[in-house]
């Protein structure tokens, strides 16, 4: 069992959230997190790199000179791809780097990913996220004052609030997550996750839903 302080926007503590990693994610398998990153790093690329081949340059098909008598090596067409202005040998083709691993994985690497940034103390937890109107000054002073300022941070709440999000967005190395939209790579990538109590209540309950429904 860990025990979370909870601060508020000011950076005071203002309670304890007691959660145990292990009911998010019993074990962690660094194998399958490595997997489902890599996955999502491969559909990240775009893959519309192309050379072109010697079919496809300009030039002559035409035989450069005659085989023999010239005391030059032996040449065939200026397209070749040995010659300068000629095509690659191995030309490359746009292609579709992307795959899918299961499910179940997936999901399972997520709540890895949770219970590790839970177990290595890089999760701080805000008791609530509500601005009135979209102000970036407010959401860094409040990050601030937390002691995230200048880290990769998630900021992680249990739904979509566009004003949250708007006064977030242009915060350097600040990124934003709904609970349902978590994964294995947002998770892992930053180096700290800030929060609210809604949100990992959200995890919490989630988690603890899949355990009954697996055991069941």
């Amino acid at each position: 069992m860990v025990s979370l302080p909870v601060y508020d926007a000011s950076g005071s503590e203002v309670g304890k959230y007691e959660i145990d990693p292990a009911e998010i994610s019993p074990t962690i398998n660094k194998q399958l997190l490595h997997d489902v990153v890599v996955m999502y790093q491969a559909s990240k690329r775009q893959g519309s790199h192309k050379s072109k081949s010697r079919a496809e340059v300009a030039g002559a098909n035409k035989k450069m000179y005659r085989q023999k008598g010239t005391g030059n090596a032996r040449a065939g067409s200026r397209r070749s791809g040995i010659r300068r202005g000629g095509g690659h040998i191995f030309a490359k083709r746009a292609r579709d780097y992307s795959y899918r691993l299961n499910k179940k994985a997936i999901r399972a690497a997520t709540k890895m990913a949770i219970a590790g940034k839970i177990q290595d103390n890089q999760v701080v937890v805000i008791d609530s996220l509500a601005f009135d109107e979209p102000k970036t000054s407010v959401m860094a002073g409040v990050l601030k004052a937390l002691n995230l300022t200048g880290q990769t941070t998630l900021i992680t709440v249990a739904s979509h609030d566009a004003t949250t999000y708007k006064s977030a967005r242009n915060i350097a190395n600040v990124s934003m997550s709904t609970v349902s939209d978590l994964n294995a790579l947002t998770v892992l990538a930053p180096r700290k996750m800030l929060v609210t109590k809604a949100a990992l209540d959200a995890i919490k309950s989630g988690s603890k839903s899949v355990q009954e429904g697996v055991e069941a």
